[in-house]
């Protein structure tokens, strides 16, 4: 846990690989296609594609890959092949029998349709004739020896689509002008698609005509249907015995086909097993050699040489690793540190706790090395933050067991591998969403607010029996004056104050709105000028680790001045005034936003009196010292640094060697060089002295304090969100009381049937509290949340101009 709090030291380190040896270690400038690896990257992208035709095959059988078992190892190069000859084994097989299958059921499809067409019983006229001019009452069939006696009616039979039937039923009169006749009639039992495998209807048809050009344009428009054409025999004995050979051809095909099926099941069983973890090791594999590829060839070709980013605190390991790896080869790898002048990549170690608030501050922006990381703050501050906007009990609760529900169910299979978006969003955040929910139980217990109600669980500290002793309430005066007053100057009305939280009785008040106002917009102020504070002083560190100490007297201190000698005081004023100010007294306390206004405009009001002797004095001083302060933030750093450039160099009396030895013993050290932006102003880290540039210093710093010095002001007012949405949040959990529960409890004790109307009134209450109180109130206070850690907490600090460290590693392919 100690690089949670800054990023942990990063060296850069240059391998030196045996080529022999060079996959098992990382196992363990030039053009893409000159790369040695290139050829084995291709094999794994074509082993790639094997293994995808083989998943769509058992995905189009219906059946499922399971998942690898256990945790597998790229396998040795000698390997592949093995895989590769398997693989496409296993591939040429399923091709065969897939064809095969696919033959088979297009026989068996025509034989089934060709049998539907000779069973169907189409009857047609022994003989039809075309004449020319014949009215409607004339016969159709000539006289014998007529002009037509040689010719002879003939037959086409087959089978087509029934979306095509009526189509081809038009086109064939039209074509044929009349010199035929055509019946058409649907299937009685669907027949099986021999590609798809849906079940389908079909229409057969019989069409007779005369003449040969009649027969060639049948012909033709029915194959243009793509229909399926059969031969018809004429007399029905023949057609009989043709029926039963199809039959019979039929059921030796079936028994084919359904051994064809039992061999391919077979062999999908065989896929099942083999390809989830050939997936697996291949996918490691070819990402080894695309890391090899990057890596550049010694003069002689017997190492590969690469450098890459490494925790120095890995480097021990990192060097027994690849030295055990290496030994078959006869030759070690080495790996060893070396200088570098560019900034080094973040890495920050984080578990299944810490995951979710990390997340939270690298979506604002990855740090710089070695910056202080807000991570291990944000987990205590950011869900205190969200439960002073979301302070309920009940509602507390109900989100601390949903979270508590997904943190005790984390390790089932079931849950991990659950693919709906919505549900690994709040999977991801659950020690965040504990954490959330235990908060607002704690601030609902300050607030006294459990579903809107209050508890009483202490003794109240107001009086109302004494009040009523004091003051003689009568009966008349009860009835004339519902609403009373309890004046806490009366002895033995106010007690003291409620021993946690809020007292109950404020609950019944009519004035319980402007009690809350008051205290939760204070709170509001001093919580925020608390939590920006906190970021200045953070910056301290950030300062001091960088070596930066200038900064500490020309940045954070003014900046501490100028915050704590404004808002800094305005907290002050407000809690000298809970404690010195009682409340018998409190008509006539004086006001601290006039006081306030005073201190800018240097004056004093005559109705509002001091809190304090001095008062004036002290609010005088404390705007002068913070307007004083803001032209050091402005012309401090950069004059420094314009004094620090100019002054001469003294000799330090080291050796080129000394240094040299020093650079690669350091610890990656110039952190000083990457903690500023004001200070690379000027300078483009190129190695070489640039030249200072005051104007840019200058405008970069002016930035700054503008920002600064006007965010103080617009920060403090944003804090006021918590009191905002805290009193939104209450607000809505009494009006979905009064409009929902109340009404229900009412209408039960009306009707007498109370455990009847309740249930429903209950489950809207609750659906409503989920989907109002809980989804989107929570979401709007987790959204404000953010904000205030983002803005104005974290600018006062952190910079987030980094880049994460993207170690190689197989946690994506596994």
């Amino acid at each position: 846990m100690g690089s949670m709090f800054r990023g942990e030291e990063v060296a850069l380190v240059q391998f030196f690989l045996p080529t022999a040896a060079a996959y098992t270690c990382l196992n363990a400038s030039v053009s893409a296609f000159q790369r040695r690896f290139v050829g084995d990257v291709r094999r794994c992208e074509e082993l790639e594609k094997t293994f995808t035709f083989l998943q769509e095959e058992v995905r189009r059988a219906g059946l499922v890959l399971p998942p690898p078992e256990g945790r597998l190892l790229a396998p040795p190069p000698r390997d592949l092949l093995r895989i590769q000859e398997e693989t496409d084994r296993l591939a040429q097989e399923l091709r065969d029998v897939r064809g095969n299958q696919q033959s088979l059921r297009a026989q068996l499809h025509q034989l089934q349709l060709h049998s539907a067409v000779l069973g169907q019983g189409h009857h047609l006229p022994l003989a039809a004739a075309p004449t020319d001019g014949l009215l409607e009452r004339s016969p159709l069939l000539q006289p014998p020896g007529g002009p037509h006696r040689d010719l002879r009616v003939n037959f086409v039979a087959g089978a087509v689509k029934p979306t095509k039937a009526a189509a081809l039923e038009r086109l064939l009169w039209r074509a044929c002008r009349g010199f035929l006749v055509a019946s058409f009639r649907e299937t009685e039992q669907q027949l099986e698609d021999p590609v798809t495998g849906e079940p389908a209807t079909w229409m057969t048809f019989l069409i007779s005509y005369w003449g040969e050009q009649i027969g060639q344009k049948i012909r033709k428009i029915t194959d243009c249907f793509h229909c399926h054409v059969f031969p018809f025999v004429e007399q029905e004995e023949g057609r009989l015995g043709t029926l039963q050979q199809l039959q019979q051809q039929s059921l030796e095909l079936q028994e084919v086909l359904g051994e064809t099926e039992r061999f391919l099941s077979q062999v999908l069983g065989r896929v099942q097993q083999l390809l989830p973890p050939w997936q697996v090791q291949i996918r490691k594999m070819k990402a080894v050699y695309l890391v090899l590829n990057q890596c550049s060839v010694s003069a002689t070709h017997k190492c590969l040489i690469a450098e890459g980013w490494c925790a120095s605190s890995d480097l021990p390991t990192l060097q027994q690793v690849l030295q055990g790896s290496s030994s078959e080869a006869g030759v070690s790898a080495v790996v060893h540190r070396i200088p570098c002048r560019d900034m080094p990549p973040t890495l920050i170690r984080t578990n299944r706790f810490t995951a979710s608030f990390q997340g939270i501050v690298d979506a604002y922006g990855v740090g710089r090395y070695q910056e202080v990381n807000p991570a291990p703050y944000t987990i205590i501050t950011f869900p205190f933050l969200f439960a002073v906007m979301f302070g309920d009990v009940g509602h507390g609760l109900l989100m601390f067991l949903f979270a508590l529900a997904m943190v005790l169910a984390e390790n089932r299979p079931a849950v991990k591998a659950a693919q709906n978006e919505i549900w690994r969003t709040f999977f991801s955040g659950r020690y965040l969403l504990l954490l959330m929910g235990l908060f607002s139980v704690y601030t609902g217990f300050i607030y006294n607010e459990c579903f809107s109600r209050a508890t009483t669980i202490f003794p109240s500290g107001w009086s109302v029996a004494a009040m009523a002793t004091q003051s003689g309430w009568s009966d008349a005066f009860l009835a004339e004056h519902p609403l009373l007053t309890l004046d806490p100057a009366v002895g033995g009305v106010f007690l003291g104050p409620y021993p946690f939280g809020i007292d109950p009785v404020w609950s019944l008040a009519v004035n319980h709105l402007s009690f809350l106002n008051s205290f939760k917009m204070k709170m509001s102020i001093i919580l925020g000028v608390t939590h920006m504070t906190f970021g200045v002083v953070l910056g301290v560190f950030n300062h001091v680790h960088f070596g930066q100490w200038h900064r500490l007297f020309l940045e954070t201190l003014p900046e501490l001045i100028f915050l704590l000698g404004l808002f800094g005081y305005l907290v002050f004023l407000v809690i000298y005034k809970w404690l010195s100010v009682s409340a018998a007294g409190a008509a006539a306390a004086p006001s601290i936003l006039i006081h306030f206004i005073n201190m800018f405009l240097f004056s004093r009001s005559p109705t509002n009196q001091p809190l304090f002797p001095g008062q004036e004095v002290v609010q005088s001083t404390l705007v002068v010292l913070a307007l004083a302060t803001v032209p050091v933030l402005l012309l401090g750093t950069p004059l420094f640094l314009r004094w620090q450039r100019c002054r001469p160099l003294r000799p330090t009396g080291r050796q080129p060697e000394d240094d040299k030895a020093g650079i690669l013993d350091a610890s990656d050290a110039s952190v000083a060089g990457w903690g500023s932006d004001e200070e690379k102003a000027g300078c483009p880290g190129n190695g070489e002295e640039a030249e200072f540039v005051l104007s840019e210093v200058l405008m970069h710093q002016a930035i700054h304090t503008i920002e600064f010095c006007l965010g103080c002001i617009s920060n403090t007012a944003s804090y006021l969100r918590l009191w905002a949405l805290s009193l939104a949040h209450a607000q809505l959990s009494e009006v979905l009381w009064a409009m929902v529960m109340r009404v229900g409890l009412r209408m039960g004790r009306e009707l007498g049937v109370a455990a009847v109307v309740l249930v429903p009134i209950f489950a809207a209450f609750a659906g409503l509290t989920v989907a109002i109180l809980l989804v989107m109130e929570g979401l709007s206070a987790f959204l404000h949340a953010l904000r205030l850690h983002w803005v104005e907490f974290q600018n006062k600090f952190y910079l987030g101009s980094g880049y994460k460290l993207s170690p190689f590693t197989f946690a994506e392919e596994d």
